[in-house]
């Protein structure tokens, strides 16, 4: 999530040993804006497109993989702390953190079109073909209406039938969401229709802390998929970089 205030609870599920563990093979580094506080990612039209936190200074980029280049960027409204982001249709949806109120901005232009509210903490989302997932830090995702941004259902998550809890930044990917598991090096592989994580994907060492500014803060978060080519990308809070991974076993 956004600032490791809290002891993580539930480690115990994160360590589950009955579940696959994947382990994990940099296929290319790229630049990332170390300044940077990861809260949102996905990549789409060949563009990453990231939703950064932390009060006076939350925006949504759209930035140039390659370069690492913001190509557009507009600022959270004051006083927010920006979390998760997806597109949808001509819009993009941002959540707040601990405000309960989202934000909906033209795609295009990154204008501020409309807001919307929601019960409890913003974490992150993604979204299949017909509907979007959120997370707000508990085993929970909230499964909600495109059109309506109301929830539908709820997923709850286990490992060995135990809750996980922090869940943080989500990407759909070949049926599955993966979820970053917030203060831990893992990402979570979990089966939307019943919330089974059924793999863990441990990132250990992907990248020096000493490289990090405030490693206790400067955590694994941002998760995206080209589809189109089978790339995942991965990346963290003001990491210098950003990386795309094939998973190993």
């Amino acid at each position: 999530m956004a600032l490791a205030l809290v002891t993580l609870l539930g480690q115990s599920a994160v360590d589950a040993d009955t579940i696959p563990v994947y382990g994990y093979k940099v296929v290319k580094r790229y630049p990332h804006d170390p300044k940077a506080f990861t809260e949102g990612l996905f990549y789409e039209d060949g563009f990453m497109y990231e939703s950064t936190g932390q009060i006076g200074a939350s925006t949504v980029r759209r930035v140039d993989l390659d370069t690492g280049e913001v190509l557009q960027r507009a600022n959270t409204s004051s006083g927010y702390f920006g979390e998760g982001i997806i597109a949808w249709g001509p819009k993009l949806i941002q959540l707040s953190w601990q405000q309960g109120i989202g934000f909906i901005l033209d795609r295009k232009t990154f204008a501020l079109k409309s807001t919307f509210t929601y019960p409890g903490e913003g974490w992150a989302l993604t979204r299949d073909a017909k509907h979007i997932y959120m997370s707000d830090g508990t085993p929970t995702i909230r499964v909600l209406d495109p059109d309506t941004l109301s929830p539908v259902s709820t997923i709850q998550v286990t490992a060995d039938g135990k809750p996980v809890p922090n869940l943080n930044e989500l990407e759909w990917v070949k049926g599955q969401i993966y979820a970053n598991v917030w203060l831990t090096n893992r990402i979570a592989r979990i089966d939307p229709k019943t919330g089974h994580v059924v793999g863990w994907i441990d990132l250990k060492g992907l990248i020096d802390e000493k490289e990090l500014a405030d490693p206790g803060n400067d955590v694994l978060n941002g998760i995206a998929y080209d589809a189109e080519h089978d790339r995942l990308f991965v990346t963290g809070k003001r990491w210098p970089y950003l990386y795309e991974i094939k998973l190993t076993r």
